[in-house]
């Protein structure tokens, strides 16, 4: 049965896997982009694209490290979507969230840490999905932390999935009813960090150097220490870092 999704972030990593998989399905979709005329933290132009939605997913996100920041851009457009699909007699919103997050008061997790907070407490039925860093996560970081022949990515453990499957879940899980958080998505295997960033860089043909540094705080001991992995019972992705890596060249996300 083809229902009415709108994508908030539908432009970005995971968002536009959600817009194309739901479109394939055989859904109306209507991504929500400034350049569209909506924008989330203002709440403009949210009332029109959420006219007749059955269901809004929520993959948005921010570039910000400071908590700070990350804290009122998901605070803003978390209520301000909860607040546009009540009036719009919106029935279900499914976010996207974080594996191992809980507890969280630094950096852009801060920030998931209050969305999940004002989701809960909010009008609309809902469900959660936290997921694992994605795959696309290593260029992300790498074309921000490169400085000519070296780069500096943090000491981490992580299982990577592909963000194309955690697209397949949302789908899935807007196609239904709320169903509060369900159980977390990870990829299929452990790595870390440093090590997807050196197989990247080999797999360009870039003589880059890799430093793995640890950071400080809670934030860099969760990331140390296996906090934001899969717990057993979790989902698991089936696509490696490996077999993503050799659907694409290093350069595209």
């Amino acid at each position: 049965m083809s229902i009415r999704m709108v994508v908030a972030g539908g432009t970005g990593v995971v968002g536009r896997h959600v817009v194309e998989q739901a479109r394939a399905a055989g859904h109306d979709v209507v991504p929500l982009s400034r350049s569209s005329g909506q924008d989330v933290v203002a709440g403009t132009g949210l009332a029109e694209a959420l006219a007749g939605a059955d269901v809004v997913i929520d993959v948005t996100s921010t570039s910000t490290a400071s908590a700070k920041a990350s804290v009122a851009f998901f605070r803003a457009a978390t209520e301000n979507l909860l607040a546009a699909e009540q009036a719009a007699g919106v029935g279900h919103h499914v976010a996207l969230s974080i594996v191992g997050i809980d507890g969280e008061t630094s950096g852009y997790y801060a920030g998931k840490v209050v969305q999940e907070q004002v989701l809960a407490a909010g009008p609309v039925p809902w469900t959660l999905l936290r997921a694992t860093q994605f795959h696309e996560l290593v260029p992300q970081l790498l074309g921000r932390l490169t400085f000519g022949p070296v780069a500096v990515v943090p000491e981490m453990r992580t299982a990577p999935i592909a963000a194309a499957e955690v697209a397949t879940a949302l789908v899935r899980l807007a196609e239904g009813a709320p169903r509060g958080r369900v159980a977390d998505l990870g990829g299929p295997e452990e790595a870390r960090l440093a090590d997807l960033a050196r197989r990247w860089s080999v797999a360009g043909g870039q003589r880059r150097r890799v430093v793995q540094v640890p950071l400080p705080g809670g934030s860099g001991r969760r990331m140390r220490d296996g906090s934001l992995l899969p717990a057993p019972g979790a989902d698991r992705g089936r696509q490696t870092f490996a077999e993503w890596l050799a659907d694409r060249r290093p350069g595209q996300r």
